[in-house]
């Protein structure tokens, strides 16, 4: 196997517009070239590229889209309260119903716990 003559060096500034411009590389692709060639991420400050575009008609809904699963995801976690819209009212997650044990998910918290103390 033979050496090229005429190779010439790439920096890491090359490496990451060309990054920048491509948008045909797997996550994993662009993660090899840029510890490669040591060229870090574009600045983390910087917005994402939105999907729609100038598409105003498709941003409007992917908003909607990202606005809904967003307050499905806080509700079901159940931590932050959520606020509905712009008239400024905060939805509470409501409290749970005090009940008597859940045989299936406490069997199963007490077989986890037997086996962890079965390790010591």
């Amino acid at each position: 196997m033979e050496r090229k003559v005429g190779s010439s060096t790439v920096t890491a500034k090359e490496v990451k517009a060309a990054l920048e411009k491509t948008r045909t590389l797997a996550a994993e692709e662009e993660k090899v070239l840029r510890m490669r060639h040591g060229a870090g991420a574009s600045s983390t400050r910087a917005p994402l590229p939105r999907a729609a575009g100038d598409n105003e008609e498709l941003g409007d809904e992917l908003l909607v889209i990202e606005m809904q699963l967003l307050k499905a995801m806080r509700a079901r976690a159940g931590g932050k309260p959520v606020a509905s819209g712009n008239n400024k009212q905060v939805m509470t997650p409501a409290a749970p119903a005090p009940t008597t044990k859940a045989p299936a998910a406490n069997a199963t918290k007490d077989k986890i716990v037997r086996a962890l103390r079965k390790k010591k």
